[in-house]
């Protein structure tokens, strides 16, 4: 068995762990089996079309699995929210599940309700778990669900759409805090406002943060209560499949950040204690809680509690036509220290029996069901401990994802931003980092994401100029932390944005630069909304300097785009030296050239590629992008021939690099 697993075969040091890895991989196959029987596992994951509330020929029927409840009745705007007789559930024979049919005229759209569930010693009120619809009232902050059933309901006009993933550019957003404006963005303000911008910069994915329903908006989304219920701060289901379907129109692929690795702690709103059970949907014990973010965490060893979330990844790419996922905080699954205090120095910190194997088996179970239910659709893992075989495919013995989040990329700009003078920065290290990945799992590289712009942490605008943004960032009046800032800021996310094996992701609003931090509302910033909006105004006005920042990404991406499939192409190293701080590869026709150093200069620097005519395609150190111009872009540089390298068809490439500038040239024909 081991044999057939490719998982080991393309890397010899998994063999001394190939029981474990075997095992994994037949645990998945036999609770597949047990979960699905003869039918598929998209049969299985269809429990949002049995739970829930759903409007039928005869009337409405609603259902809940609570096994620990003794009796529940449907309160809400239709009974004046008390346990009328008429709105009690019945259990359905000996099972956990509960069920009520009620005529047409019981309930209209727009009704308020919620469940009151009683147990042994208690009851309390609860918003339905498999709620598809629930809203927070503005005065008293209470949240309730939602009877969602409109007279004309939305209906998508992009039927199939298929995601262009050669290569897949990420554009991360959070609705929001996606306007100028102090306020929470909409999901049409996010469509008309935003979308154009993505699409004329490129890229040819978004991916949404905070879509679950949260109580808390300053959790970013990450403490969700209803997993089955688009935000409603946002606006509507309905306006959220449009906006959804309007960019798959302008061949935008939609993709969710989806949180399954823990719940909000809340009872009211989430299922914390749904039925007079703490443990209906959560670990028991010690591990019911998550040590760092006061939250709790799935019990993934119960089939019910894998009904559910595999339910809910279907019910997202089924009602809404996402077109995929990313699964935040996986490390913090595959572990039971949740990855918390850990090293992860070699491989046997992926198989000393510390992982949790239910969490493992779930991951590779979603994994198949999403790209069961969409054989396009994309899955991305959150995960920084490196887990081999993440991103592997499933018949190779790995967990199914799609990409893996290149996580090491981020951390190791800041490190040296922060730790390490500009004559220390070192091509080789550079080069290494951003291309250091396993052989068989593709990866999202980029230079940040949300995480590096929250209270707390800078973005790498601010990293590299800090307060000197407020003061001399409109143009004319660069000082040389700026000028020095808007070089390195290119330099940095050409080589993260060049380099991938799979596809880019960049933060809304960081790549024009977008100053300070997010900082959403909270009692101790008087709960403003300052800090929770994206200034498009700044990038727009080109007395400014953003726009220089701004315009190089669209070219950046455009360029990088315009290669068939980049991310599968070889990245051939020319050349380093740490000394001169100068790093030269190339991809297919492209040729990307480097100089770190911030003092030199080099005339008719020479490198060793194939022989030719190239003409510049991209200059950091163009005005048009904020930089000096020192070089003439439009001359066509012409290769020397080289007698010691005529067999090997390559020849002398010899350029002006002026300080701290990268230079992407094209092999054209002469």
């Amino acid at each position: 068995m081991v044999e057939t697993l490719n998982i080991i075969k393309n890397d010899p040091w998994l063999e001394p762990y190939s029981d474990a890895i075997v095992g994994r991989h037949q645990h998945a196959i036999a609770k597949e089996q047990e979960l699905a029987g003869k039918k598929t596992l998209s049969d299985f994951a269809s429990g949002y079309l049995y739970f829930g509330l759903h409007k039928e020929d005869k009337g409405w029927v609603f259902r809940e699995w609570a096994p620990n409840a003794t009796a529940i009745y449907l309160i809400g705007d239709f009974n004046n929210w008390q346990e009328d007789p008429k709105f009690k559930m019945k259990r359905i024979r000996k099972s956990g599940n509960w069920e009520i049919c009620l005529p047409e005229k019981a309930m209209k759209h727009g009704d308020l309700y919620k469940l009151k569930v009683y147990w042994e010693g208690g009851c309390g009120e609860r918003i339905p778990a498999w709620a598809t619809r629930v809203v927070q009232d503005d005065q008293t902050k209470i949240f309730s669900a939602q009877v969602w059933n409109p007279d004309k309901p939305y209906k998508f006009k992009k039927k199939v759409f298929v995601p262009n993933v050669g290569p897949l550019m990420i554009y991360e957003c959070h609705v929001g805090m996606s306007q100028d404006a102090e306020k929470v963005g909409t999901y049409n303000e996010f469509r008309e406002n935003v979308l154009p911008r993505v699409a004329a910069d490129g890229y040819n994915c978004i991916q949404i943060m905070a879509i679950q329903e949260h109580p808390y908006y300053g959790s970013f989304g990450y403490h969700v209560s209803s997993f089955f219920a688009p935000s409603s701060r946002f606006g509507t289901p309905d306006e959220l499949k449009q906006l959804i379907d309007t960019a798959h129109q302008m061949g935008i692929a939609v993709i969710m950040d989806i949180v399954h690795s823990h719940a909000v702690k809340n009872e009211v709103e989430g299922l914390g204690n749904f039925a007079g059970d703490p443990s209906q949907y959560f670990y028991p014990g010690d591990r019911r809680e998550h040590p760092a973010w006061d939250s709790l965490c799935f019990d993934y060893g119960k089939n019910e509690v894998l009904h559910f979330l595999l339910s809910n990844c279907k019910y997202w790419l089924d009602e809404f036509h996402f077109d995929g996922f990313r699964f935040d905080g996986v490390t913090s699954m595959l572990y039971y220290s949740h990855g918390l205090g850990e090293a992860f120095c070699n491989y046997n910190d992926y198989f000393n029996g510390h992982q949790d194997d239910n969490a493992i088996c779930y991951l590779t179970l979603a994994n198949r069901l999403i790209h069961q239910v969409n054989p396009r659709a994309i899955t991305i893992a959150e995960e920084v401990s490196g887990m081999p075989g993440l991103a592997a495919p499933f018949n190779d013995g790995g967990y199914g994802f799609d990409y893996r989040m290149a996580m090491n990329i981020p951390d190791y700009w800041i490190k040296i931003i922060k730790e390490r003078k500009d004559e220390d920065w070192k091509p080789s290290s550079l080069f290494w980092e951003v291309t250091n990945r396993r052989k068989d799992e593709k990866t999202i590289s980029y230079c940040e994401s949300h995480d590096q712009a929250l209270v707390g942490d800078k973005t790498i605008i601010f990293r590299l100029i800090d307060a000197d943004m407020y003061w001399h960032f409109k143009k004319g009046d660069e000082n040389f932390t700026v000028q020095r800032g808007i070089a390195l800021h290119k330099m940095i996310r050409l080589l993260t944005a060049s380099t991938i094996n799979g596809g880019y992701l960049n933060f809304m609003g960081n790549e024009f630069g977008h100053p300070e931090w997010i900082d959403f509302p909270r009692e101790g910033n008087g709960w403003s909304y300052k800090y929770a909006r994206r200034q498009w105004n700044l990038v727009d006005n080109h007395e400014l300097c953003y726009h220089y920042l701004g315009d190089f990404d669209k070219e950046m991406i455009h360029l990088l785009e315009g290669v068939k499939n980049i991310q599968k192409t070889d990245v051939v190293e020319i050349w380093h030296n740490d000394g001169d701080q100068v790093l030269a590869y190339r991809r297919k026709d492209l040729v990307f050239v480097f100089n770190f150093s911030p003092t030199r200069s080099f005339t008719d620097y020479g490198f060793l590629v194939p022989k030719g005519a190239y003409d510049v395609v991209l200059n950091t150190d163009n005005p048009a992008f904020g930089g000096f111009g020192f070089s003439d872009d439009s001359i066509r540089h012409f290769t020397c021939a080289d007698p010691l390298y005529a067999k090997d068809k390559k020849e002398w490439l010899k350029l002006y690099i002026p300080a701290r500038s990268a230079v992407v040239l094209k092999r054209v024909k002469a």
